[in-house]
């Protein structure tokens, strides 16, 4: 049956592996080594640091993923052929829903994704020139527009993950 639920560490491979094509297919920003240098750091740091939720579909394959940090979310990926089926908005609204989530970063390089976002209620609240490890990568700020507004605040964490916006 499929929905969401939350993965095993077991997984995380498969995990990586989605989060991989799903970057190939919509970040033609980042080079083969941007990809290289992320590829470890998202199995072995990002995903254990944040509350992971997957998308199985009706054969209990992933085929999409969300990661989120109190109040944020700091990963949303799809698998791209599962793309545009409504995995991702299913996602993110069990983000807002359940894990009570606001807030979002996204590459500004992604336009695919910062549609996105503001389809499904985000605006655009601030911009950062690096990204959360210091590469030249901008990113945007967004909040839920129907969220009450808070003080911004600069990613305190050395491993922060990379923008939530492949979908």
């Amino acid at each position: 049956m499929s929905g969401i639920s939350t993965p095993s560490e077991n997984e995380f491979d498969a995990i990586t592996e989605l989060w991989e094509a799903s970057v190939r297919a919509t970040h033609d920003f980042l080079s083969d080594d941007d990809i290289a240098w992320l590829r470890p750091r998202i199995r072995n740091e990002y995903l254990g640091a944040v509350t992971l939720r997957v998308f199985r579909d009706d054969d209990g394959i992933v085929r999409g993923f969300l990661g989120v940090s109190p109040g944020n979310v700091e990963m949303l990926f799809v698998a791209p052929e599962a793309r545009r089926q409504g995995i991702g908005a299913t996602l993110l609204a069990y983000a807002v829903r359940e894990l009570d989530c606001v807030g979002v970063d996204v590459n500004e390089q992604n336009p695919q994704a910062l549609a996105f976002y503001r389809r499904e209620g985000f605006e655009v609240t601030g911009r950062s020139e690096l990204d959360g490890q210091g590469r030249p990568f901008p990113i945007l700020h967004m909040r839920l527009a129907t969220a009450k507004p808070v003080a911004p605040t600069a990613p305190t964490s050395p491993t922060a993950a990379p923008a939530a916006d492949a979908v």
